[in-house]
Order: structure tokens, then sequence, then C-alpha cells
């Protein structure tokens, strides 16, 4: 197993610069959507782009990499917003623990194939399987968004 990279590739930012503002723009850009939370230590608004998608009737993401900071601001805020295009919901932030991670983390390779390439070009795996996926439950987070007013 590669070592799990703690910090964000060097063209990340500039990348989710790019991503925000064409979704501000009202276009969507292909299955990413951004997330707003508030910000752990500011209360003031932060957005990055994630790439949700569903399995066994529930939306999930995620992290791209350990100690990402989107993921401990969605995870102290436990709400937010999704945003596609100009299309927003608000949403319920649940992170699952390792056991519940797994089988989301073995359909993300499946699912969201450009975050596989994210996930190879950071070294955070080689191959990019489904066995490799799950071996990272409770290395990085995995969320679920729920309609926000559900319980």
């Amino acid at each position: 197993m590669p070592e799990l990279n703690r910090r964000p590739p060097r063209y990340l930012k500039p990348m989710n610069r790019m991503l925000k503002a064409v979704q501000k723009l009202g276009v969507p850009t292909g299955p990413a959507m951004v997330l707003t939370v508030p910000g752990r230590k500011t209360g003031q608004p932060r957005s990055t782009p994630v790439t949700p998608f569903y399995f066994r009737g529930g939306l999930y993401v995620v992290a791209g990499y350990p100690g990402a900071d989107w993921a401990a601001n969605a995870r102290a805020a436990g709400t937010g917003t999704l945003a596609r295009g100009r299309r927003r919901r608000q949403v319920r932030i649940v992170e699952l623990g390792a056991d519940d991670a797994r089988a989301v983390l073995r359909e993300f390779p499946a699912q969201v194939p450009v975050g596989v390439a994210f996930a190879k070009r950071s070294g955070l795996v080689r191959d990019g399987s489904a066995d490799e996926f799950e071996a990272l439950a409770g290395r990085v987070a995995v969320f679920r968004f729920d309609p926000a007013g559900t319980t």
C-alpha cells in the first residue's frame, strides 16, 4: 500500500477555483458538484468541488486524500449546500465509520473514474482496484448526504 499523502497535489487549488467559477456561471461540470459549508474556524462559507455518487439509495462522497480541509469543515458543520450549475439543495452531512465506509469505498472505483485517476496521481492508490479503495476505510473520510430536515 502506498504512503498516504496528507497534502493535496499542487494543481488542486487552481483546478478547484476554475471548477467553482464555471459552476457559478451556471454550467454543470459533469458529475462534479460544489459543496459549501461554514468554515470550522471562521464560520465563513467554504466551497469545494466534490464528486458524489449514488450507492444503495444514498448519495456519498469520498475525500480525495487524508486530512482534507473540506472534510474537516464538513464534519464540523454537519450540514451544507450541494450545487450543480444553478441548482442548489441543502443536505445533512453524515460521516461513515470505517465499517460502513468499506462497501462505499469498494464501489467508488466503478462509480467515480475521475476520482480513481486523482487517487493514482496523488499516490493514494497504485492500481485503483476496489480492494485498494476498501483498504482506505478509516483513513479517508466518507460522507453520506441526506436531504436536509431528515433524521
